[in-house]
């Protein structure tokens, strides 16, 4: 999977884009996500024979708003890389824009399971909003483990396992520990 972030060239600056919640770009419809980015395509290198080599099916999407961006260049089919970058881009917006979370956000309070645990798979839909909610309260309490727990309502052990489901969650909670002066999780 290829897949890049980066904030550059923000068109917004840090104090307006965190005053702006992060729903208003992620609950957008693929084509006014699609029509917030500008979209490049190219011809991806590798395996893949004659037919990668003569098509621009990879796509590179620049979210304007944030600068946030990403490729996908895994498939021949140009039409399913840009499905692929428009989930990158929305995976990449609950990663690294951070919203100031008030109480328990209704976001972990959907995916919890009856019995309190904080228990969702990459592949459900509610991973993601609830990753970056648990990443903006892990921000907020300065990247300590046992406050931002007690603030979701879970064990250190749940949220650990849970940061843990994707590597990409993994490493930015321990870019925001290392940010607030904390050593990395192992």
């Amino acid at each position: 999977m290829s897949c890049r972030l980066r904030l550059s060239g923000q068109p917004l600056s840090r104090k307006r884009l965190a005053a702006m919640p992060r729903s208003d770009w992620t609950d957008l419809t693929d084509e006014r996500l699609l029509a917030q980015c500008s979209a490049d395509t190219y011809r991806a290198s590798g395996p893949g024979g004659q037919k990668r080599n003569k098509t621009s099916s990879a796509v590179r999407l620049r979210h304007g708003p944030t600068g946030l961006i990403v490729i996908a260049e895994e498939s021949r089919s140009q039409h399913e890389n840009r499905a692929r970058a428009l989930r990158r881009i929305r995976q990449a917006i609950y990663l690294q824009v951070r919203e100031v979370p008030e109480g328990k956000p209704a976001e972990i309070v959907a995916a919890l399971t009856p019995g309190g645990r904080l228990d969702v798979g990459r592949k459900d839909q509610r991973f993601w909003p609830a990753a970056g909610a648990a990443l903006d309260a892990f921000d907020a309490h300065t990247g300590r483990l046992a406050e931002t727990a007690a603030a979701l309502g879970i064990t250190t052990a749940n949220l650990v396992a849970f940061l843990q489901i994707d590597p990409k969650v993994w490493q930015r909670a321990n870019e925001l520990r290392t940010r607030h002066g904390h050593a990395p999780l192992h």
